[in-house]
Parts: C-alpha cells; structure tokens; sequence
C-alpha cells in the first residue's frame, strides 16, 4: 500500500514540474514580447555610430565613432568624453515608453503633430547604424507626469517617454567634448618631442626602448630619467582645455600660433598628437620662467586640427619642457647594477693599484665576499679580506652618483685639462658580469674617471671614458674612495666561537705598571660572575667591555702596521697609555692548561668619540675602536677623576697621572679634536 502511494506522489510531482516547467518559459517569452513592444527602437539602435543633434537653441553638434573612441566632428574637431557618449547610447538602446499611439490617429481626433511640438521639434537626434540614418524627433513636455512625446523615426507613432531622455541627449557642448588635451596614456608613449621657438629652435626628442628605458635622440645621445619623463607626460595628459574662443578671436598671428612658444608631440601605437602653444591669453608677452604665478593661461591647438583653445600651463611644467635637455636627463654618472660588479679596480696619482675583488665563496657564505688585492711594481700582490658591508655601501654610492650640473656634451681637450683629466684625482673600474654601458651593451667593464681644477680645489667633475661628456659632482666620492688598503679592509677582527670563553682580564696603567683592572675567572666561578662581584658603577663598564671583547670591531683603521711605543694620529704621534691584556680558552682545550693570550695597547680618548688601538695581532694593526668600548674603558679609567657624573674606578685600582706631555687631555669637551685619516 505505501509503495503505490509514493509511486502517485511522484507521478504527481513530475506533473507539476513539467505544469510549471511549460508555464514559466510560455511566462519568459511574454515578458520578452511585453519589454519589446514597449521599447521605441529595435535593434538599430545596437551599432550606432555617428549622432547628430540640432536644436533651435544653437548649431548644429555631431558625434562619430573612429575606432574604439568618439569624436566632435561639429562645431568643430575635438575628443568626445566617453561617459557623455555613453549615457547617450544607453539612454537611445534602453529607451521605453510609457504609452504610445498612431500619427494615422490624430486626424480622428482633430490634431496634429504641431500640437505635440513635433512638427518643428525643439531637438532632433540622428543617429546612423549600419549605414542608415534613423531621425528621433523629441516634442514637447506632456501636461501631466513630466514626460515629453517623441516621433518614432519611421514618423508613424507617437511615444510618451521618461525626461531621462532629453536630460541625456541635451548635454550641453562643454560636458560632451572631452577635458583632456592629450590622449595617449602614459604607458603607450613610445616617444616624447620638445621644440622651442626662435631663437633657440631646440629640437630635443627621447625614444622608448624595449627595455622601457628612456633615452634622448636629440640634440645629444644620452640617457634620460625615466621617473622625470614619465611625470611630465602624465602633466602633459593632465592639462585640460579651459576655454573655446569664438572664431573671430582665433586669429593665428594674435594667437602666436603660427610661431608656436612650443611644440610638444607624444608618440604612440600608430597615432600622434601635437600641442601648439602659442601667446599668453593677456597682453603683454610670455612670462618669464621666474616671475610671479604658479601658471599661466595660453592659446594652444592641436596640429592637424583647425580648433583654438586656451590651456592654463603650470609653471614648473612649462620651465622642465623649456630645458628638457637637462632637466630630462638621468643625472646618474653610470649606469649599472651593482650585484654585477665583480671587480672595483681604484687608481690615484703615486699610489699603488688597488682592486677590490668578489669571492666566489663569498655566495655561498664559507668565507668573506670580496678581497682587497694591492698591486705594487716589483712584489707580489698584497692579498687582505675586505668588508664586505663596506663595500657595498661603496658600490651603491658609485651607482648614485649625479651630476651637479652637466658641465659639456663635446669638451675640448684644454676643457679636460683644466678640470684635471690629464692626470685624474681617481680613476675607478668597474668589471662586470654581464651587461653595462650606459645603454645595457654587453662591455665588460666600465671607467670613471674623477679630476679636480687646479684653480677651484673645491670641486669635483666625471667623465666616462667611453662617453664625451663631462659633470660636476660633490667632491665626497673621493673621501669615499681612498687608494689605501687599510680602508676597506674587514672590519670584524675577532669573534669568539660558541663555547670559547674570556677568563682574564687585566687593564694595565702604562705610565706607572699599575693594573687599574685584574680579574680571573676559575672552574668554579666564572668572569660573568666575577663581573657581578665588582661594585655597580663598575660592574656596568667591565660588563660592556667584555662584550666588545669578545666581537671585537674596529670603526676604521687608521696605519697599515703596529709600533710598540706610540701610535700616529694626524696631530703627530700619542703614546699607548693603556695595554689590555686577554686570556682566552678555547672549547676542546684542556682545562688546567694555560690559554692563549691576547692583548690591545689603547691611547687615551683623543676626542669625544675617537681612541686608537693597536695590536701585533691580525698582522699588525691600528684603529678606531667602537664608542661602546670607549665608553667602558674611559668609565674605567678617568670616571672618578675627571666626571663625577660617570661611574668611578675602584680605589685600589687607581694609579698616579702621568705626566702631561705624555698623557691625553682625559677630559673629552673641548679636548683634542677627532683624530682622522
């Protein structure tokens, strides 16, 4: 019994799926008759590709598709604005009425077309499809409702339709013409032209690579900068048409049109469009590039097109097009990507050749990435590691480099010698990997050289050598790269291996032999804990001096080789005034055995933020040590004496002064100035 009842409830539901099935297409394609019959155009209106509108109020106004964009080709030729264009064809392909009856009807009724506004329409849209031309005569507004009549355009029905249509087809001239001047985007650009006018005539023109670098063609060949091109355009593409004069106002020689100001042309995908700029709008001649004003208004026009405008030009843009031979170019002296450099080669005048050389190990992080190799005639090469931070911090600085002031594009040879070419300040060579050149060439390595005027000391030019031009610089490369081994060398001296550890520590006064500081740790006690012993102004100093130990780092070195008994500032030699001496152990070591020594000689504090250092070790060095172990050492050493704000040495570690000719002015303000290379 229960099957048969299922079995009648499905034969039921299958019947009224298919009922409802049936129903609702005969519903869909009723709906689509009603929403047909209820549209005023077919589908003429899907391909429309002209318009044009007359009205009673003003001239006559057309609208053409070229392409994918809309045109004014009446009142005269300008870009349309999309939306404008847009709101009018949807409003044309969308458009329904409200009600609808026979022109044959209104002779029944004793009317006519008049009596709707229709004979003489205050607007008439055309608009063609596919080659016909379909009129819509748009009458006057029904007494009731806030509608308007429309004629359709085979003239035998009249239709009641929505304001919207009128709103949408009645823009006024101003809001259907397009605002921009320019219309190629700043991505298609493959080309930018700049002309002045006479006197100068400058022709300047920069080209697009593939590589969408940009360059200049004219006057020069040269790099230019793609960030600065690329904001004038989009300025450029910015700057609208403010005002249309009437004709009789358009006058080519009151306009300064037919000797333009200048010329600016944007090349794109197969079109080009040209901005003529002509007088300023108010009399008197053009402003010069400094006087007062942000912009200035002027009559301009598009080349090919007979239209005049104004455009209010901003100043800044008006200056950068005036010199966009200079103000486009790329300041940078070279160009190239630094992670390609596998050789920096430094040469100055009676100083050995010195090259700064990438390890292949380097990479692959087992050893340090570049060497200094020293190249002196008659020896072999001087081979020490270099720092590796430092010399990257050196090649983005090369890579930085700009012109002050682009000094000459053909210099003559006395113009090389003067600013000191003949026998340059620096010369440095980069070797490449791959790639650059100042256009991406495949040359392997690439020349600046650095000269110095005779007469003006002060200043700095650069030259490529496989380029004519010549720059003005800031003279601080030259600080930046001595011919001095010793500058670049690794600036980490030491780094304690996990496990290894400081057990003695003793500072010694060298003046009288004193230790000012004596610690040793032991199996039961370590140094950390010998540390916590001492008292807290002290504890904080020798707690920081025993980190610096262990990473100990040099800020720079400032002599290629150690001397016993003094170090060399510039203001002469100081003697060591301090030895610290370290006992290291080594994890693996045996514990009763003695550990490996080592030991620094330290100046006083020769500045605020300067102290030497020198050892034997690492080949025999001397150099700047870092503040935090100046800070420490000075706390340990001069505190109680000479600052009473800063911690104090302990009492039984203090020794005599020595005498003053050969101790350091201990108080740092206004003591010794910094002592540098």
């Amino acid at each position: 019994m229960r099957s048969k009842v299922t079995v009648v409830l499905l034969f039921l539901n299958v019947i009224l799926f298919f009922y409802i099935f049936q129903y609702e297409e005969k519903w869909r394609a009723e709906q689509k008759t009603f929403e047909a019959r209820r549209r005023v155009l077919g589908p003429e209106a899907a391909s429309i590709d002209a318009i044009t509108r007359t009205s009673r109020a003003g001239p006559p106004i057309r609208l053409e598709r070229r392409g994918d964009a809309w045109w004014l080709t009446r009142p005269y030729e300008w870009p349309a604005d999309p939306n404008a264009v847009a709101r009018i064809i949807n409003e044309l392909q969308f458009l329904e009425h409200e009600t609808s009856f026979a022109v044959a009807d209104l002779a029944k009724s004793g009317q006519t077309l008049a009596d709707y506004g229709l004979a003489d329409p205050a607007l008439t849209l055309t608009f063609t499809s596919a080659g016909k031309t379909y009129p819509l005569r748009i009458g006057d507004d029904t007494k009731i409702g806030n509608r308007l009549y429309v004629l359709s355009p085979d003239g035998t029905h009249i239709h009641v339709v929505g304001r919207s249509l009128a709103d949408s087809v009645g823009l006024p001239l101003d809001e259907l013409r397009s605002k921009s001047i320019f219309t190629i985007p700043v991505f298609e650009v493959r080309s930018l032209n700049v002309q002045t006018a006479a006197p100068t005539n400058i022709k300047v023109r920069l080209r697009r690579d593939a590589a969408a670098r940009w360059s200049f063609e004219a006057p020069i060949l040269a790099r230019a900068s793609k960030t600065n091109v690329e904001v004038v355009i989009n300025t450029l593409n910015g700057l609208t048409a403010k005002n249309f004069p009437e004709l009789r106002d358009t006058d080519l020689e009151r306009t300064g049109l037919n000797s333009p100001l200048l010329r600016v042309t944007l090349e794109g995908n197969a079109r080009r469009e040209t901005l003529l700029l002509g007088r300023p709008v108010a009399a008197g001649p053009a402003p010069a590039p400094d006087a007062a004003g942000a912009e200035t208004e002027y009559y301009a026009k598009i080349e090919d097109k007979a239209v005049i405008f104004t455009v209010v030009v901003p100043l800044p843009l008006l200056e950068v097009l005036r010199t966009a031979q200079e103000s486009l170019r790329d300041p940078r002296v070279l160009e190239f990507d630094p992670a390609t450099v596998t050789a920096l080669t430094l040469t100055a005048p009676n100083q050995p050749e010195l090259t700064l050389q990438r390890l292949e190990a380097g990479a692959a992080g087992t050893g340090p990435a570049w060497q200094v190799v020293t190249h002196i005639d008659g020896q072999a090469p001087l081979t020490i590691a270099a720092d590796t931070a430092l010399v990257d911090a050196l090649l983005q600085q090369i890579y930085l480099l700009s012109a002050k002031e682009f000094l000459s594009d053909a210099p003559s040879a006395a113009d090389l010698e003067d600013e000191g070419f003949n026998r340059p300040e620096r010369e440095l060579t980069l070797s490449l990997s791959s790639g650059g050149g100042p256009r991406g060439t495949e040359a392997s390595t690439l020349t600046l050289q650095i000269g110095v005027s005779p007469g003006q000391p002060g200043k700095a030019y650069a030259r490529v050598t496989n380029a004519p031009y010549v720059y003005r610089i800031l003279p601080d490369i030259l600080e930046a790269t001595p011919s001095a081994a010793r500058h670049y060398r690794q600036r980490l001296l030491r780094e304690l291996p996990e496990g290894a550890t400081i057990t003695g520590l003793v500072l010694t006064d060298l003046a009288n032999h004193a230790p000012l500081v004596s610690l040793q740790s032991g199996p039961d006690k370590t140094m950390a804990a010998v540390i916590a012993a001492e008292p807290e102004p002290r504890h904080k100093a020798l707690a920081g001096l025993l980190a610096q130990l262990q990473v100990l780092r040099a800020r720079r070195f400032t002599a290629e080789s150690f001397t016993p008994d003094h170090a060399d500032t510039a203001q002469g030699p100081r003697p060591w005034l301090y030895r610290l001496d370290l006992t290291l152990h080594f994890p693996g070591g045996n514990a009763a055995a003695p550990g490996a020594a080592s030991t620094l000689y330290l100046t006083g504090r020769l500045g605020g933020t300067t102290m030497l250092a020198g050892t034997t070790e690492f080949g025999g060095v001397v150099f700047e040590v870092q503040q935090e172990l100046l800070d420490a050492v000075f706390a340990l050493t001069y505190a109680e004496k000479n600052d009473p704000g800063l911690p104090a040495a302990a009492p039984e570690t203090q020794a005599a002064p020595p005498p003053a000719e050969t101790r350091a002015e201990p108080n740092p303000a206004p003591a010794a100035p910094t002592v540098k290379p």
